[in-house]
C-alpha cells in the first residue's frame, strides 16, 4: 500500500538518529551475471544506500549462504575478505539468492530525544509509551540489534522466484524483477518468525549510478505485502525492522531494554 513519497536525504533528518537508524545489506557489483562469471557481493552499512563495505569476520556472522535451484548451501568466506562474497557464479541460468545474518550488537542510546526520534522515524508507536510504563530508565537506553539481509541476483536470465529462507525477520520478494515479463510494479512479503506482519512500516531505497539514491515509505497490508513501483535501470533496497522488549530486561545492570531486528532485501531492475 502507497502512503507517501519522501524527498532525498537532506530532507528526512536522519543525521538525528546515529547507529541505531543505520541500514544493513547485501551490495553486489553487478545484479546480473552469465553462468560461471565472477560473483562479487559486499556486506554494506549505511544510511540512504550509501555506506561503508564491511569485511567479512565468523564471530560477527550466524548465518551466510546461497539459495540455488531449491538448495541452500553455506557459503565459505574467509576471515577479512571484502567484498565478503567473491565466487563464480553457478554455471546455469537461474536465481540466486544470497542470506547472511548477523551476529547481535548493542547500543547505548546518547539520550533519550535520541531514542525517541528512532521510534517515531521506524513508526514503533507504542514503544516510548511501553518505555515508560515499564520504568525503564530514560537515560542509557540499551539496545541489542541484528540484521537479516538477503539479495537477489541473476544468473544469465535469473529465471526461478525468492523463497521464504527461515531468517528471523525477511523480506519474500513475491515477484522476479528479472523475468521477461515483470511489469514494473514489486511485491514483497515481510515476516517476523515465520509470520506475516501486518501494517508495519516499509522503506524502499531507489539508486542507480547517475542519480542520487531517494526512500519512499510504504504499509504492509493485512496479508504482510507491500507493493512498489519500480523503474528499469534501478537498483533497490528494501527495508523493515521489529522492535521488541528485550527478552533478558533487567537480568543485569547492562541487559539491554529493547531489541531491533533488521530486514533487507536488495535487487536490480534490468533494462
Amino acid at each position: 500500500m502507497f502512503l507517501s513519497r519522501l524527498a532525498l536525504v537532506t530532507s528526512l533528518g536522519f543525521a538525528a538518529f546515529p547507529a541505531a537508524s543505520h541500514e544493513f545489506w547485501l551490495e553486489a557489483r553487478e545484479y546480473q551475471v552469465q553462468p560461471g562469471a565472477e560473483l562479487a557481493t559486499n556486506i554494506k552499512n549505511g544510511q540512504i544506500f550509501e555506506g561503508t563495505n564491511l569485511a567479512y569476520f565468523a564471530n560477527r556472522t550466524d548465518r551466510f549462504d546461497l539459495t540455488f535451484e531449491g538448495k541452500t548451501l553455506p557459503y565459505q568466506a574467509r576471515m577479512g575478505d571484502s567484498p565478503a562474497l567473491q565466487m563464480a557464479a553457478p554455471r546455469r541460468d537461474g536465481l540466486l539468492i544470497i542470506a547472511h545474518e548477523a551476529s547481535a550488537s548493542s547500543l547505548t542510546y546518547k539520550d533519550w530525544e535520541t531514542f525517541v526520534g528512532f521510534t517515531e522515524h521506524k513508526d514503533f508507536k507504542t514503544a516510548v509509551a511501553e518505555h515508560l510504563a515499564a520504568g525503564y530508565p530514560q537515560d542509557k537506553v540499551r539496545e541489542r540489534y541484528t540484521r537479516h539481509s538477503k539479495a537477489l541476483i541473476a544468473i544469465g536470465d535469473g529465471n526461478g522466484s525468492d523463497t521464504e529462507l527461515g531468517l528471523e525477520t525477511e523480506i519474500i520478494a513475491l515477484k522476479n524483477p528479472y523475468d521477461a515479463g515483470f511489469a514494473d510494479m514489486m511485491e514483497v512479503l515481510v515476516t517476523y518468525e515465520g509470520a506475516p506482519r501486518a501494517d508495519v512500516q516499509v522503506e524502499v531505497y531507489e539508486k542507480s549510478a547517475e542519480k542520487e539514491a531517494a526512500v519512499t515509505i510504504y504499509r504492509t497490508d493485512d496479508a504482510g505485502h507491500a507493493t512498489f513501483p519500480v523503474t528499469p535501470g534501478m537498483t533497490y533496497l528494501v527495508d523493515s525492522v521489529v522492535l521488541r522488549p528485550a527478552p533478558d530486561v533487567g537480568e543485569t545492570d547492562t541487559s539491554p531494554h529493547w531489541e531491533s531486528l533488521w530486514a533487507s532485501l536488495t535487487f536490480a531492475v534490468p533494462q
